[in-house]
């Protein structure tokens, strides 16, 4: 027993000391952060592992009630579904109303729980808002004027507007469960700036959309370099208090020591507080009557760029039907802000899982909550479309 408990003792070393060699130490903290704690990948509430940097609000102002809150029971495709999936808070906004809420898995509407890629859609509006303040001259900037590492080769043709609408044509490995991706390096290292500086150009870019988020944190770098204002700061300033958030905000950084947001994901927040963004881009990009992010850069944000990916624009998701247009926040595990102007309405679904659908958020279970918040709808005439 001395024998094994000796041997093991060394295996162990051995393995840790290789993981230092290959520099592959962010694996244990992966272990540490996720297989011990339960789970098989990034989970709601992990946030509570990392470090974070505080996006703060201000003046605060709840969501109106609709005259019908609450009245119209859910489906029971929708419950059956909210079981399955693990949801832990269903949110209908109708006319800016809030119509019907759920919450589930001891989660309130207070409770956060991790954006994953919604984070995306906050990031391009940042790009746009740096725009109209003029700290970046345009989409077709190009990120050499920021970092010279792009000034060579096919690197000194990607745009700002590349990164956010993923066309920058780097060598980002989109992988989400291998051990040794560079996602997985990015979501649990400790230097997201080397790590995405090392990133190469090996496409042709703003020819095609391809999912990387190493495409939004480059952007997230770009922003704060043009800003000289860290993002966690300029996402308070520029959205979470003038939309009146209602509460404070987390946004997981790599370290302590960098700060820098791990701005592909991992803003930590509620479903009424997520749901304020969709709204600002249903409404042009106004609130309150103030223009706090340009119309024409919202517009074109919900727009695909390419004609071979209709289902993307500038860090939104997008589904045309054959009388509807909806734009989206969508992340990891079936986080989504979902939103269809025409009707003025705004879904929102937080939760643990979801179906899997390579890319295509339509698919699967997505569907099944707008299906069902329509239907819900369709039950009360004064709040059909």
């Amino acid at each position: 027993m001395k024998k094994f408990v000796t041997r093991l003792v060394i295996l162990i070393a051995v393995l840790i000391a290789a993981l230092y060699i290959t520099d592959t130490t962010y694996i244990l903290k992966a272990i540490r952060t996720v297989y011990l704690n339960g789970h098989t990948t990034a989970f709601l509430d992990d946030y509570t592992f990392s470090e974070n940097k505080t996006v703060k609000t201000g003046k605060t102002k709840a969501w109106p009630l609709h005259k019908n809150y609450n009245k119209i029971p859910a489906t029971q495709k929708l419950l059956d579904l909210h079981k399955a999936q693990g949801t832990v808070a269903y949110l209908i906004i109708k006319n800016d109303s809030l119509l019907y809420e759920a919450y589930y898995d001891g989660y309130n509407e207070d409770s956060r729980s991790n954006s994953f890629s919604m984070a995306k859609s906050y990031v391009s509006g940042l790009l746009g808002k740096a725009i109209m303040e003029g700290y970046i001259k345009s989409l077709d900037q190009p990120v050499s004027d920021f970092f010279p590492q792009y000034k060579e080769g096919l690197g000194a043709k990607v745009t700002v507007g590349d990164l956010a609408s993923m066309a920058s044509g780097s060598s980002w490995d989109e992988s989400y469960y291998s051990p040794f991706s560079i996602t997985t390096k990015a979501y649990y290292g400790e230097n997201l700036e080397d790590l995405t500086l090392g990133l190469t150009t090996v496409i042709e870019p703003g020819q095609a959309f391809k999912y990387a988020s190493g495409d939004t944190q480059l952007l997230a770098m770009v922003i704060e370099k043009a800003t000289g204002k860290k993002l966690y700061d300029y996402l308070s300033e520029s959205f979470w208090i003038p939309l009146e958030s209602e509460n404070e905000a987390l946004w997981q950084i790599d370290s302590e020591t960098n700060a820098m947001v791990k701005a592909y994901c991992c803003i930590a927040s509620n479903a009424k507080d997520f749901a304020r963004f969709g709204k600002l881009y249903k409404n042009h990009g106004k609130w309150n009557g103030q223009q706090i992010l340009d119309s024409t850069f919202v517009a074109k944000s919900i727009q695909p760029r390419f004609k071979e990916s209709p289902r993307y624009g500038y860090g939104w998701w997008l589904r045309k039907t054959k009388d509807k247009s909806f734009f989206m926040m969508e992340g990891h595990l079936g986080q989504c802000v979902i939103v269809e102007p025409t009707d003025n309405l705004i879904v929102v679904r937080l939760g643990h899982a979801k179906e899997s659908f390579d890319h295509d958020p339509y698919n699967g279970d997505i569907s099944v909550y707008i299906e069902e918040a329509y239907k819900m709808l369709s039950n009360d005439p004064q709040t059909q479309p």
